[in-house]
């Protein structure tokens, strides 16, 4: 066995042995740098392409509080909205492979602001699942909070864990609703 390595290294030469010292080394390099940067990369793409789907920016003008006032408030989902974000609460769960139990919804309209649609839903599922639907509601829902996170688990060796969380979904007031 020894003497066929010798012969096939004889056979390949200095240049042989080199270029494949250097494909080796490309490999390692590949693994270690690029495919990370290329996942990076792919991740950075995803995150310009929500970006261009939100509405352009529009910079502050001379044109006073009122006009500041109304494009902060265009940033926000119109009320009448609140089904269609709440039906998107429900798609992330379910993408996290978690089911919602009847939760508690409330209302708050002040006479002056934004609107606070207050929910708690309580979740049994894995602590990696609940941890999945948190981060994703509050990436893919900027307007939505966190308000509070309870985790409870009925044994220190099971794997399920019941969690209680509570949102608030903040929404710009309609002249459509009553």
């Amino acid at each position: 066995m020894k003497w066929r390595l010798q012969l096939l290294l004889r056979r390949l030469g200095a240049a042989g042995v080199l270029g494949i010292g250097v494909v080796v080394a490309s490999a390692g390099f590949w693994a270690s740098a690029l495919a990370p940067a290329e996942r990076e990369l792919a991740g950075q793409r995803v995150a310009l392409d929500r970006l261009r789907a939100r509405s352009p920016y529009q910079p502050v003008a001379a044109s006073g509080r009122a006009e500041e006032l109304r494009r902060f408030y265009n940033l926000f989902p119109p009320a009448a909205s609140m089904t269609d974000e709440l039906e998107r609460v429900h798609q992330l769960a379910k993408r996290a492979g978690l089911q919602l139990a009847q939760g508690e919804y409330r209302l708050e309209r002040p006479e002056y602001g934004l609107w606070a649609y207050r929910v708690t839903l309580p979740v049994h599922g894995g602590y990696a699942q609940v941890r999945a639907f948190t981060a994703s509601l509050l990436r893919e829902m900027p307007t939505a909070s966190l308000d509070a996170l309870r985790f409870e688990r009925r044994r220190a060796a099971e794997t399920e864990i019941d969690a209680q969380l509570r949102l608030t979904l903040h929404l710009r007031p309609s002249t459509e609703m009553p």
